[in-house]
């Protein structure tokens, strides 16, 4: 497995076909999962060897995903992090972009444009 991925989301449905998606389409490698900002939060931060990229939805069990980006801002720069939401207003995804995100990516038309994504970081 190449690329090494974290998702934050909360629908376990979601979550469980985009760990399947990125694993088949991707050859990327879920090294874990969280349903809360802290989860989140607390995991990517105390395990920065173990991922390369974090996917985050914005709406979360606790918390939100924008709690999540904001602790990831100071991480290196070979780390990625990307939005994966169904709320793509261009205003969210500007704050997104100013917080620091890589990517945003509107879960309702965009799932092709974020396995693309994972396929090219995982080849740099």
């Amino acid at each position: 497995m190449g690329l090494k991925v974290y998702i934050v989301e909360d629908n376990p449905v979601i979550r469980e076909n985009l760990v399947d998606t990125l694993q088949e389409l991707a050859d990327a490698e879920t090294v874990g999962v969280a349903a809360t900002e802290k989860e989140g939060v607390n995991w990517l931060t105390s395990h920065l060897p173990e991922w390369d990229l974090a996917i985050v939805d914005l709406f979360l069990q606790q918390g939100t995903g924008l709690g999540v980006v904001e602790a990831c801002k100071d991480r290196p720069d070979d780390k990625k992090v990307v939005v994966f939401s169904n709320y793509a207003t261009n205003d969210v995804r500007d704050r997104c972009v100013q917080m620091g995100v890589d990517k945003f990516f509107d879960k309702s038309r965009e799932i092709d444009a974020l396995i693309d994504y994972c396929i090219e970081i995982s080849e740099q």
